[in-house]
């Protein structure tokens, strides 16, 4: 047998798709997360792909081209943490993980890739024609599909606009430009709540100008996850006050109103503390204070559900791990998944059916959380507001569910009773829980009324 041509031409494209691969896991390691990257990482790999197999007569081009790129580009994103970049884990979540990560940065990248290579070495027969053009047809719907922008429905003669702050997306809607503003900080890492808003609380555009905020590692804030190292607790906080300086200056108001939800409750804390001359007031909405005290809260009550419940799966599992703090985001999972059922919580979803978020951020809604959860929650456990702010320095209102989670409503309880501020006021919403403020936004809205009052 002959032996399989060697040619310069394979070594060259190899190397070009090696580089490709570096470039890419340098660039996207999380996978695509923007248009722009979509687009440039499927153009480029078809380019290559094409180039390479039109190039070099070597049959050995077909296998090291794609498996020069993936090598390249595991090898360059071991230097970012997080789920979406560490080793595949067997987990309904690891599954999502590992579909929405390297599953979606697959099909963007190396199918592309191969498909050009295949195309360029020409395709004879004919179900060797139909297998390449079905996946290419599937390649050019899903890039016309990612290719369409996130927008917000206009307000005639308001403001309805999808801002970028400091690198960070903040949704701005309101009935009326010279109108009090709102920011409304979001509650779990990496979560988003745009869609919720939109969803919930249209009638709160009548009264402010709304300025929803994605978190760092959240949304369509993502992207500015990374670097990880910057994506600390004292960076998120100034987040919140750079966010609120363009809203001040913008909007020509000396002070704004500020609503937090759940973790970004206690981030709001903290920032009023820091700069309370920017706030007029404050609204806590399923207000943390303690989220390792809470933890272990949840623990114990999921525990005794799946016990009484005879979920011996969920049990045994919990049973196995141990109580909280944990050392990965994994073994958080449990708790997540099943607290909403333990608790008789309604879940509203994520919600994210709506035009404010990009087929890509779609996709990658539990990636943002997980690994922005991995970067940041274990330094937000180190926060106790029963230690570190007994006072505010603004008036502040809180609105709690009544069938707020045990995890949550004890630890609160705690903190109000001892709590100073120059007024504080507690609304409990009947019927509602975690998300009371979405769950019952009429009697949100009356909050808001009496804030504004106020």
């Amino acid at each position: 047998m002959p032996p399989i041509p060697w040619t310069a031409p394979a070594i060259l494209w190899t190397a070009l798709a090696a580089t490709w691969g570096v470039l890419v896991g340098l660039w996207t390691p999380r996978g695509p997360l923007t248009i722009t990257e979509a687009l440039c990482s499927v153009f480029v790999s078809v380019a290559i792909g094409l180039a390479a197999g039109r190039f070099s007569s070597s049959r050995l081009v077909a296998v090291l081209v794609p498996l020069a790129f993936l090598l390249a580009l595991e090898t360059a994103r071991i230097r970012y943490s997080g789920p979406s970049t560490g080793p595949p884990h067997a987990s309904a979540f690891g599954f999502v993980v590992l579909v929405a990560g390297r599953g979606l940065q697959a099909t963007l990248t190396l199918v592309p890739l191969v498909l050009g290579l295949l195309i360029g070495r020409g395709v004879t027969r004919r179900l060797g024609q139909v297998l390449v053009a079905l996946p290419a047809a599937g390649v050019l719907l899903l890039t016309t599909a990612i290719a369409i922008p996130a927008r917000t429905a206009p307000i005639p003669g308001g403001v309805a606009e999808l801002a970028t702050v400091g690198g960070l997306n903040v949704m701005i809607r309101g009935a009326h430009a010279d109108a009090p503003v709102l920011l409304f900080v979001p509650g779990a890492p990496g979560g988003s709540e745009l869609g919720a808003v939109r969803n919930h609380l249209g009638a709160v555009e009548q009264r402010f100008v709304m300025a929803t905020l994605d978190r760092r590692g959240g949304g369509a804030s993502y992207p500015a996850l990374d670097p990880t190292s910057e994506a600390t607790l004292d960076r998120m906080v100034r987040d919140i006050l750079d966010v609120a300086d363009y809203l001040r200056e913008r909007f020509h108001h000396d002070q704004i109103y500020l609503l937090g939800h759940s973790g970004g409750s206690i981030l709001s804390v903290l920032a009023l503390q820091r700069a309370p001359e920017k706030f007029a007031a404050y609204i806590g909405a399923g207000q943390g204070v303690d989220l390792r005290a809470s933890d272990r809260i949840f623990y114990d009550d999921i525990l005794a559900w799946a016990r009484s419940t005879g979920r011996d799966d969920v049990a045994e599992q919990l049973a196995a791990q141990g109580p909280p703090p944990y050392g990965d985001v994994w073994g958080y999972e449990p708790i997540t998944l099943y607290e909403n059922e333990a608790y008789a919580q309604p879940s509203l979803g994520f919600e994210i059916g709506v035009g404010e978020y990009t087929l890509l951020q779609k996709a990658h809604t539990i990636n943002a959380i997980l690994d922005t959860w991995s970067v940041l929650y274990p330094q937000m456990q180190e926060i106790d507001l029963r230690r570190d702010a007994l006072s505010l320095p603004v008036p502040a209102w809180f609105v709690q569910g009544a069938d707020e989670m045990r995890g949550l409503e004890v630890l609160f309880d705690e903190w109000y009773a001892q709590l100073r501020a120059p007024r504080k006021e507690l609304v409990m919403i009947d019927s509602a829980g975690h998300r009371a403020i979405f769950e019952q936004p009429d009697r949100f809205e009356a909050v808001l009324d009496d804030v504004l009052a106020g």
